[in-house]
C-alpha cells in the first residue's frame, strides 16, 4: 500500500513516469484497477460518456463499483436507463447514492425550488456532500470528463490530484470527442439516454437541464441563463 499513488503521497515525478510513454483510455483503466482494486469507484451520471465507460470498465473489471448521485430530480429517462444497464451488466455493483436531506426537508428548510433560488447550495446538498461521503472508503474515483466539454475541463489529465475530495481522480476519456463517444455507442450497440437525440448532449437534473442553444458548447444547456457552469464535483 505504501507504493500506491494516493492524495496524501501524490508525486508529480511518479505520475510523469506513469505517463512517460503513450497511454490510451484502456491502459489507464487497466492501471487504475490493477493498482486500486476495490478501493476505486466510478461515479457515473449515466450520460453518453457513462455508457462508454461502463462498457470499457466491464471489460477490465466485471465486478467494478459504480455509483450514481440520485438527487431525486433526474429525468425519468435517466432512471429507466439505469434499470436497463443493470440488466445488461448484472455483475457490476451499481448503487444509487441519495442525499441525507429529502426534497421535502430541503423545501421546508430552504424554500421551494432551491435549484432556482440558490443552485449552488442545491448541488452542494444533493451532489457534493453525497459524493464526499461515498468516497470516504476509497483512494480514487473515475470520471468521464472530456477536455473538449468546456474551457474549465481543457486541462484535465488522465491522473489528477483532486483537491475537492482529497482523492486521486482518473479521467480515461479526456481525448475523446462527442463524435467519438456516439460512434462507440452505435458501433457497440449500447443503450443510451434518448434525450441525447433531442438536443441534450449533457444531462443532469431535470429542472436545471435544457436542450443546447449552441451546438459548439455541449454544456450550454446546464443551468441555462445563469452564470453557473459546474455542479461543484469538478471544482477545486
Amino acid at each position: 500500500m505504501s507504493d500506491l499513488l494516493t492524495y496524501e503521497n501524490w508525486d508529480e515525478k511518479k505520475v510523469g513516469t506513469l505517463l512517460d510513454h503513450p497511454r490510451d483510455f484502456l491502459d489507464i483503466l487497466k492501471w487504475a484497477y490493477q493498482n486500486y482494486g476495490d478501493r476505486i469507484v466510478y461515479s457515473c451520471s449515466f450520460g453518453a460518456e457513462g455508457m462508454v465507460l461502463i462498457d470499457l470498465i466491464h471489460k477490465v473489471n466485471k465486478h467494478a463499483k459504480i455509483i450514481f448521485l440520485d438527487t431525486g430530480l433526474h429525468f425519468p429517462e435517466t432512471y429507466q436507463l439505469i434499470d436497463e444497464i443493470r440488466n445488461s451488466y448484472p455483475s457490476l455493483q451499481i448503487d444509487l447514492i441519495k442525499p441525507r436531506i429529502s426534497l421535502d426537508e430541503q423545501t421546508k428548510w430552504y424554500g421551494d425550488e432551491l435549484w432556482q433560488s440558490n443552485p449552488n447550495l442545491c448541488c452542494h446538498l444533493r451532489k457534493v456532500v453525497p459524493l464526499k461521503e461515498a468516497l470516504q472508503d476509497v483512494e480514487a474515483w473515475i470520471s468521464g470528463l472530456r477536455r473538449d466539454q468546456s474551457s474549465t475541463r481543457s486541462n484535465t489529465q488522465y491522473i489528477n490530484k483532486d483537491e475537492k475530495f482529497k482523492k486521486i481522480k482518473i479521467c480515461p476519456l479526456i481525448h475523446w470527442s462527442w463524435e467519438d463517444i456516439m460512434t462507440y455507442i452505435h458501433l457497440n450497440h449500447l443503450p443510451y439516454n434518448p434525450l441525447h437525440d433531442k438536443g441534450y448532449p449533457s444531462i443532469g437534473c431535470a429542472p436545471c437541464t435544457k436542450p443546447v442553444a449552441d451546438s459548439r458548447d455541449s454544456r450550454s444547456g446546464r443551468w441555462a441563463g445563469q452564470s453557473k457552469t459546474e455542479c461543484g464535483l469538478h471544482e477545486t
